[in-house]
């Protein structure tokens, strides 16, 4: 636990580096379950949701060795199904171990994830898709308890097209010989593509990722794999939207512009000066932005994990911006941040009714997921006066050397760890 304090206005001005994707870190690394031979992964970030993977990992009885964003990871001599609930507990994407269990092992104990609070998200998607493959499965005392039975083809069609879940039942279905499944309504984004990739350099037959409809035939062979991870679009958006907050100057590099065209659309729309290379983008703003309508959508659409950050933005917009949220409908847990700060914002249902202000105003605040915190972060270094922004163990979940990075474009963050039950 702890707090970071903030001095603002600051216009970040430099270059930063984006790290590798989390949400395709993750869901790789539960999916290295799936082999019976080492896997060597490279350009993983150091994140708290991260190292939790990998904890859970070895509590499967795998091997896992960490250092400069490479890992190296070797098949369990004694595999244990049971995952400890302390771990689980911890964040959503380590329900997805589930599955890779079962069809592996035959059985598998988890309990259902924790993770961010931005609304339910549940996990039935999953469980549904699991037992039309055949598996087994009761949920007994918070626990999911499943059992690999016979197995069969399968056509599971999501009732709303869910990341998780797709690249659950991908890497599942890949360990079940010569059933083919079929993911109607599945999810587009860049890091279900990337799993998709890692699942073939393990021999798996998938195709169809970046679509709605993701195929796989069961099957993976006994070889090493090398895997490099995408770069994270989230952490490069985020960077953006704080440079162009700022009415600042600045190069994000290392990453994969293309993942991110809805958020360089809108970011043009505001008044944002943007030079996009091929890995890399310049950002610059200089005046207040102008007002926007953004819509909220799965890939490719306006990213969700970018709504928080964007509102941010478009608190002192000139003129009244509307933000549309149509993934969570209760993510707007920052909205009463942001007006401690003295942005003017509305709810009506799932939409967010944003009034320019001329600026925002230095004020304690609590962070209250991974996304907001780092929306927080954005108000405070666009804030008259100081900040101090509560429970920000949240953001260490999703950004890498956020302080250093924040640092190098001239944005200092002092952070303070405290005792929980002292804050």
């Amino acid at each position: 636990m702890g707090y970071f304090e903030i001095e603002g206005p600051v216009r970040l001005e430099g270059d930063v580096e984006v790290s590798g994707a989390k949400n395709a870190s993750l869901p790789i690394l539960a999916a290295s379950i799936i082999s019976d031979s080492k896997i060597r992964l490279e350009n993983i970030p150091d994140l708290l949701d991260v190292r939790t993977m990998m904890d859970i990992l070895r509590s499967v009885g795998m091997k896992v060795s960490f250092s400069s964003g490479k890992v190296e990871i070797s098949p369990p001599v004694s595999p244990n199904t049971d995952v400890p609930y302390e771990l689980v507990r911890k964040m959503r994407a380590s329900f997805n171990v589930l599955g890779p269990l079962v069809a592996k092992y035959g059985k598998a104990k988890v309990a259902l994830p924790g993770g961010c609070s931005i609304g339910v998200r549940p996990v039935d998607f999953h469980i549904e898709g699991l037992k039309k493959m055949g598996f087994d499965i009761e949920i007994e005392h918070g626990f999911v308890v499943a059992k690999r039975r016979k197995v069969r083809d399968a056509r599971i069609t999501l009732p709303k097209s869910s990341v998780g879940a797709t690249e659950h039942l991908m890497t599942t279905a890949a360990v079940l010989d010569g059933v083919e499944v079929v993911i109607e309504n599945a999810a587009m984004e860049p890091e279900v593509v990337d799993l998709q990739e890692f699942l073939r350099k393990l021999g798996a037959d998938v195709e169809g990722a970046g679509t709605s409809i993701v195929r796989v035939q069961g099957g993976v062979k006994s070889s090493e794999a090398y895997h490099k991870v995408i770069p994270d679009r989230i952490e490069a958006g985020t960077y953006a939207i704080a440079i162009a907050a700022t009415r600042g100057k600045g190069t994000i590099r290392n990453m994969l512009p293309e993942h991110l065209n809805s958020l360089w659309e809108f970011l043009e729309k505001s008044g944002v000066n943007l030079e996009i290379g091929r890995d890399l983008v310049k950002v610059s703003m200089s005046e207040r932005p102008k007002p926007l309508s953004i819509d909220v959508t799965p890939y490719p659409g306006f990213p969700t994990d970018l709504q928080p950050q964007m509102m941010a933005f478009l608190s002192v917009a000139k003129g009244t911006s509307h933000i549309r949220e149509n993934v969570f409908h209760a993510r707007f847990l920052h909205v009463d941040e942001l007006r401690r700060m003295g942005a003017k914002i509305e709810l009506s249902d799932s939409t967010a009714i944003i009034e320019g202000v001329q600026k925002l105003s230095g004020a304690p605040v609590n962070g209250t997921d991974l996304r907001a915190t780092a929306a927080l972060v954005i108000a405070a270094f666009m804030a008259e006066g100081k900040s101090e922004i509560h429970h920000v163990e949240h953001i260490f979940r999703g950004y890498e050397s956020v302080i250093e990075k924040f640092g190098k474009l001239g944005g200092s963050i002092r952070y303070t760890e405290v005792n929980e039950y002292e804050d």
